[in-house]
């Protein structure tokens, strides 16, 4: 049951009943819920404004912030040791492997490069971590051009390799006569006694005496470039082109065991020792030519002497005597 309430009217000298009006009743009410309202939307505003406390959002974001930076530490710890894995290679690059394949070191400023023109970097600007992002990010473009700066070098290594494997295989490095077939080393490079005028002359191969028909063998891969006797002074001889600027003659043979235009291998019987064209008796005269240029056989044995045999073929070819050609 409701309360009746009541006030007192001077004028009447009486008690009269409080009527209740609708419309005030409504005011109070919208009145009521506009003060909640502002004071909720006002500690609202303080609640946000209060340094140390975080909405769940916010705490959600800086938890993934929190993890974002983590992972681009342990990135920056990644690219740290890929760093110097790769600073050792390129170490070795230049250092070892260019040097031995006598290739150019690549400049260090060549290495590392960075980026010159335009920000590529400017839809990264304006974060709270932007510098954390761009400076990563950097050095993640620097580190993969460094790589395939590098990966060209080792295919240009490669190329080297395997055309020093190619070279090495060429150049001549054998006798072109065993030792065991080998009369006597008559003659060395350098000045002779020529066997015909006796006048002291230069002699520029090295003359290898053998019975008639003794094996001449090639002492570099190469390709049969003349087998005539149409040369002054060598008779019946063999020329082999190696590539690489050297040439290997080999005069005076008895006969060929090649054509010109053959493609021969190091250790292949070429030809057979003689006594045709200038000669005095059977042996093989031996030359080699580097661009073209006479250059002193002794120095291509290594392929099959041993320290001790080298120091005899040496000492034998040092010898200033008589020549057999």
């Amino acid at each position: 049951m409701s309360k009746v309430k009541y006030y007192y009217d001077s004028e009447t000298l009486s008690y009269k009943k409080i009527e209740r009006r609708r419309g005030r009743r409504l005011g109070i009410l919208l009145l009521s819920i506009l003060g909640s309202f502002l004071a909720g939307f006002i500690l609202l505003v303080i609640y946000l404004n209060i340094p140390g406390i975080e909405t769940p959002r916010e705490k959600a974001l800086k938890r993934e912030l929190e993890n974002m930076e983590l992972q681009y530490g342990l990135l920056n710890k990644k690219m740290d040791h890929i760093q110097d894995v790769l600073g050792n290679i390129e170490d070795r690059d230049n250092s070892i492997y260019r040097m031995y394949f006598e290739a150019n070191p690549i400049p260090e400023e060549q290495r590392l490069a960075g980026f010159g023109g335009i920000n590529r970097y400017r839809e990264l600007e304006g974060f709270d971590n932007s510098n954390l992002i761009i400076e990563t990010s950097k050095r993640m473009d620097i580190l993969s051009k460094q790589l395939v700066v590098q990966s060209k070098s080792l295919d240009e290594i490669s190329d080297l390799a395997r055309e020093k494997e190619s070279m090495l295989a060429s150049v001549p490095a054998i006798q072109p006569v065993k030792n065991e077939d080998l009369s006597r080393i008559a003659s060395g490079y350098g000045w002779r006694t020529d066997p015909f005028t006796k006048v002291r002359k230069f002699h520029y191969g090295m003359d290898f005496t053998a019975p008639r028909g003794t094996p001449v063998y090639a002492t570099g891969n190469g390709r049969v470039e003349r087998a005539d006797n149409r040369a002054t002074g060598y008779g019946n001889h063999i020329r082999i082109d190696h590539g690489f600027g050297y040439t290997s003659l080999y005069g005076h043979l008895y006969k060929y065991n090649v054509r010109v235009g053959q493609q021969v291998q190091r250790g292949d019987v070429i030809g057979y020792v003689g006594s045709t064209g200038r000669s005095m008796a059977a042996h093989l005269h031996y030359e080699i030519f580097k661009e073209e240029e006479r250059i002193n056989p002794i120095n291509f044995y290594y392929g099959n002497l041993s320290p001790e045999e080298f120091d005899e073929v040496l000492k034998k070819a040092q010898q200033e005597n008589q020549s057999l050609d």
